[in-house]
């Protein structure tokens, strides 16, 4: 078993690979951009020069990393913690159709402006190597541009694997693979039908969008990107996906880039009572997505308020009181350690963002998942799919359906055991080495391409 490590210490600086210089992109989104700063620190670490473009309120967060801030511009510099001032009309669609909206809105829209950025920051900076987040699209105008043309590029993907599949159906679905014949049936039709008339309308943009930048039309599905890059590297296990017999040959599992613990301060004057007496369920909705409590910690809360287990709330930053009067077994914070915190944990109750949820299941918690909008469908259901979780399969769960996801985690051990399996398999990886060693490869290829006599 490989272990994980963040930099190389005490190494010959005549036997250490030559430092490169790397441009690091992201949406300035908070699970987005927190791989790509983490990714910076280690890289930094090694001794590499790293600049990571992204929205203007990162810049702190970059700069304590060690790697140089670079603020995208315009309409792509947007605050994701007032999401809804980019998103006005979010509240009228439900479902699928949310997931077009939201890409066509903050993901297609913003191309230009990012693109510039990209630009700028090539032109600048000549970069051996991009590393980018998946979903930053601005990058994909240079990617058309051609291999010659271009440093190498890079993709991390920080949601679930999103590239179409004989074997799978179509991202933002989620729905679990089926096998034999007729899964495969299932999937060819539910693949044509997302791309030739779900999402008409939203490849038509990101086509126009390229063509008004002087580029092609797109040659790949807007959704199916991860096959134009040097390297993909999806961060996680392989074990988190479905099967599929068709993955590109550009794609590698590298593992899972854990996010930083919450700085919480102080323990909280309860803290002693996580002591193993009762089972401890935890339950928060982030960062981003509390400004309702309504939709999973308050149901949660009254669902659990007889069960003899001790509910542990994290608000993600909001006033405890804004919880209202909590039940006799709750205990409430702003913030808690992760690190500290996940070890005690029985249950981890969660609206299923990518990064919490393998950070859970990086130190063997099970889940019970309550997430529609934009990944968190695709995570609910590889949870369910490979048994390490229950998926409510709604964001809005009642009362009752959380009461018996958790009383179904707790009483069926083989939750528990499979998710200390995938624990395992996580800690396997070398994530950040691995990452070091892909961009270090790209670099050669590059350069050994342009050393290749013409003819």
């Amino acid at each position: 078993m490989t272990t994980r490590h963040s930099a190389k210490v005490g190494t010959n600086p005549e036997d250490a690979n030559p430092m490169s210089n790397y441009l690091l992109c992201a949406n300035p989104v908070q699970g987005h951009v927190a791989p790509i700063i983490a990714i910076a620190r280690d890289l930094v670490a090694r001794g590499h020069d790293v600049t990571v473009l992204t929205g203007s309120r990162f810049r702190d967060a970059v700069e304590a990393a060690g790697a140089a801030h670079r603020s995208l511009g315009g309409i792509a510099d947007y605050d994701d913690r007032s999401i809804e001032d980019q998103l006005p009309d979010r509240d009228r669609y439900r479902g699928i159709a949310k997931l077009q909206y939201d890409i066509q809105t903050i993901f297609i829209k913003t191309v230009p402006d990012q693109a510039r950025a990209v630009e700028a920051a090539v032109a600048e900076l000549t970069p051996d190597a991009i590393l980018v987040e998946a979903a930053f699209a601005g990058i994909l105008p240079l990617l058309l541009d051609g291999r010659a043309n271009r440093p190498a590029v890079l993709a991390v993907g920080v949601v679930p694997l999103s590239q179409a599949s004989v074997d799978a159906a179509p991202y933002g679905l989620g729905l679990a693979p089926k096998p034999g014949a007729f899964g495969r049936v299932r999937n060819r039709v539910l693949n044509l039908l997302v791309q030739k008339v779900i999402f008409r309308q939203t490849q038509r943009l990101a086509n126009e969008t390229m063509v008004a930048l002087g580029r092609p039309k797109l040659h790949e599905f807007i959704l199916d990107q991860s096959r134009l890059f040097d390297r993909f590297l999806q961060l996680s296990p392989s074990e988190f996906e479905y099967p599929r017999s068709d993955l590109s040959s550009n794609l590698r599992f590298v593992g899972t880039v854990l996010p930083p613990a919450p700085i919480a301060g102080p323990l909280p004057a309860w803290w002693s009572e996580l002591d193993g007496e009762r089972p401890v369920v935890h339950v928060t909705q982030g960062t981003i997505d509390n400004k309702d409590f309504d939709r999973l910690v308050r149901p949660t809360l009254d669902a659990l308020a007889d069960l003899d287990v001790l509910v542990v709330v994290a608000t993600g930053g909001r006033p405890v009181e804004e919880l209202g009067e909590l039940p006799g077994n709750a205990r409430a914070a702003e913030f808690l350690p992760y690190d500290l915190l996940f070890p005690k944990t029985g249950v981890f109750v969660t609206n299923a963002g990518f990064g919490g949820t393998q950070y859970a299941l990086s130190h063997g918690v099970p889940l019970v998942t309550a997430g529609e909008t934009e990944d968190k469908p695709e995570v609910s259901m590889r949870a369910e799919y490979i048994g390490v979780g229950v998926n409510l399969k709604t964001g809005t769960p009642k009362a009752a359906a959380i009461r018996a996801g958790v009383e179904r985690v707790l009483g069926d051990p083989g939750f528990r055991e499979r998710a200390v399996a995938l624990a395992a398999r996580i800690e396997e990886y070398d994530t950040f080495g691995e990452i070091e060693a892909e961009l270090e490869s790209a670099v050669r290829s590059a350069r050994l391409q342009l050393e290749r006599p013409a003819g």
